[in-house]
């Protein structure tokens, strides 16, 4: 076995394990570190098919946008801990059917029929100036146009809930409306003139005026 399939393993067993945590782990942030993980390993998969725009923008668009965007839509939820590991137990005999079920539908697409070693054709040599960027985009925008159209879709409708989730109203969260900000005009919207009479001048007493003052209290 050479050095090739042997990285391949290795890193086809670490999206594996990274994959299984994601939907294990029961704090989110670290199901959203695992799925780094697996990202970038599925990363030098590509690297491994001389796939290098895949790869690069599989880390720059997932790893570098998207998962920044969860972390801080997980946060920006506050996602009761306590209540996830409540309900992990009471819905974990559906989970299991759904995966068995998500599990036999994978390996009948994806199986060795359709995606096996003999299924692929042998790759071609290309010369120096092959760009393999160039191909994908003839593929992408001619054959598969239909299925990227209706992959961004899906990722509007994604931004779209993620926004509405998001999107709460708070009655102590102080907030100003930019519609009045912009209709602010320069005179009396910003500036007013409060004119108060002046206060009469108090004058210190002196010193003699103080001892006395004190002689006659003594006095009294």
């Amino acid at each position: 076995m050479g050095f090739e399939k042997f990285l391949f393993y290795v890193l086809a067993a670490t999206v594996i394990a990274a994959a299984g945590m994601v939907v294990t782990r029961r704090n989110p942030v670290h199901a959203v570190l695992f799925l780094v993980v697996a990202f970038v390993a599925s990363a030098m998969l590509w690297m491994l098919m001389d796939a290098e725009f895949l790869a690069i923008s599989l880390v720059l668009v997932y790893v570098g946008a998207v998962l920044v965007l969860f972390l801080f839509v997980i946060m920006m939820l506050d996602v009761d801990i306590a209540t996830l590991k409540a309900q992990f137990i009471r819905h974990l005999p559906l989970a299991l059917v759904v995966g068995v079920i998500m599990l036999i539908e994978i390996f009948m697409v994806v199986g060795p029929g359709n995606f096996g070693g003999e299924s692929f054709p042998t790759p071609a040599h290309h010369g120096a100036d092959y760009s393999n960027t160039r191909e994908l985009g003839l593929l992408l925008y001619s054959v598969y146009l239909y299925p990227f159209e209706i992959a961004a879709v899906i990722l509007l409708v994604a931004i779209v809930a993620a926004i509405r989730l998001t999107l709460r109203h708070r009655p102590d969260t102080k907030y100003i409306d930019p519609s009045r900000q912009v209709s602010v005009r320069k005179g009396p919207d910003r500036v007013q003139i409060v004119r108060m009479p002046p206060e009469p001048r108090r004058v210190p007493p002196t010193t003699s005026q103080t001892v006395s003052a004190q002689g006659e209290e003594d006095a009294s």
